[in-house]
């Protein structure tokens, strides 16, 4: 009889998880969840925990019979109490009495909670987050009912899984879109073109090209790649960039610029790395100085003869060492001319030394309209190829 009474309850379990709440959003989707799983068991609490990015807290997201957890945004870290416990051990934990010496929130206790159980939430032995349920009364739950809520945490860790992907892969979107300029400078004598490509399985990275005019008139030529992929690279790159064109306000000068640049990487972005390329004129934009923080050369194009990769001192990306002094490099625009800056998305292949990515680059780039380099580029380097990282390009051209 309670074989066929834990079958039927498995089976009102996977059928809401696999189909109902499908269309649901995550929020939505983990009250309903736990409203089931409380039916199930019989139990008068349950509340689940998710795992902060980057950290080693558990905040409540969602709760019935424990609502409190969330509207205080309750935080409990891993290993402390009886929700970090099972984070920590990665295992189901049973809990017979409910107090100040076994749990870590007093909400608990005071709810008038007599017993729990807790398991995780583990997508592929990650730690998504903790499932607990409670009730008011002395009945101890069952290895039963642990198996019961272990396949509940199962779907949760999925349902959650899916859901953030889901959510970082639009907020990703919307911010490669917000961090690309929505448009470029219009400027007498200069043409310029930019293009960003981000990586074909979607994965969001760090590279991002930038122009800009400061007050004195002075135009800024920017190419960066955060190192890493996903919206956290992202975040740090519009963190990164933001920073660059305030000190660049501040400034006006491209080496002094990156040194202040790296200070805050150092400071602010403990253990990222990002490689710029800056390149700055005034006008009438015969001559451009440019500043490189362990990034690839420029291109630049004459008319008549064959592009070159602009000779220039590269010093570490920034995050790498601290306290650096940057130096620069001058590259004259003659009319016609154009300097092309572009990230390694470009030119990298997987077993190939990066000189011959370069070198099939360098021999792409024509002295031509900036949108024509554009475009002649991305056809000869990438053609069909499939994108594995983002690309960034930005073309300048001084008019004949």
């Amino acid at each position: 009889m309670s074989e066929r009474i834990d079958t039927d309850r498995l089976s009102n379990l996977l059928a809401v998880t696999d189909t109902s709440l499908a269309r649901l959003d995550l929020e939505d989707l983990l009250t309903e969840l736990l409203d089931r799983v409380r039916s199930i068991l019989e139990a008068d609490t349950a509340a689940i925990l998710l795992r902060e990015d980057g950290s080693s807290d558990l905040v409540a997201r969602a709760a019935r019979g424990l609502e409190e957890e969330v509207r205080q945004g309750v935080t409990v870290p891993i290993g402390v109490g009886f929700a970090g416990a099972i984070a920590a051990r990665k295992a189901p934990v049973f809990l017979d009495r409910v107090d100040a010496s076994t749990v870590a929130n007093p909400i608990l206790w005071e709810k008038g909670v007599r017993v729990m159980l807790g398991v995780p939430l583990l997508s592929n032995d990650y730690l998504v987050g903790v499932l607990h349920v409670g009730r008011l009364d002395d009945r101890a739950f069952t290895a039963d009912d642990a198996e019961l809520l272990l396949v509940a945490g199962e779907r949760v860790a999925g349902a959650a899984q899916a859901q953030r992907l889901a959510v970082e892969s639009a907020a990703a979107r919307l911010l490669e879109r917000g961090l690309q300029p929505a448009r470029l400078p219009v400027l007498p004598g200069l043409a310029l073109a930019g293009r960003y490509v981000p990586a074909e399985n979607r994965t969001i990275g760090g590279d991002w090209y930038d122009a800009f005019t400061l007050p004195s008139g002075q135009l800024w030529l920017v190419a960066g790649d955060v190192a890493g992929h996903g919206l956290n690279a992202a975040v740090v790159m519009g963190r990164v960039k933001s920073a660059l064109r305030s000190y660049a306000l501040t400034t006006g000068d491209p080496a002094r610029t990156l040194e202040l640049t790296d200070r805050k990487v150092q400071h602010f972005e403990i253990g990222t790395m990002v490689t710029v390329i800056c390149a700055t004129s005034m006008p009438p934009y015969e001559q451009f100085e440019l500043c490189s923080a362990g990034h690839l050369p420029p291109v630049h194009a004459t008319p008549g003869a064959a592009a070159e990769l602009v000779s220039l001192p590269v010093g570490p990306p920034l995050g790498a060492l601290p306290d650096l002094d940057r130096t620069t490099a001058f590259v004259d625009l003659q009319p016609g001319a154009v300097l092309l800056l572009y990230t390694d998305g470009l030119i990298e292949r997987r077993g190939e030394a990066i000189d011959h990515g370069l070198e099939r680059l360098r021999a792409a780039v024509p002295a031509d309209r900036p949108d024509v380099v554009c475009r002649i580029v991305m056809h000869q380097l990438i053609g069909t190829t499939a994108t594995t990282d983002d690309i960034a390009l930005l073309a300048v051209r001084r008019s004949q």
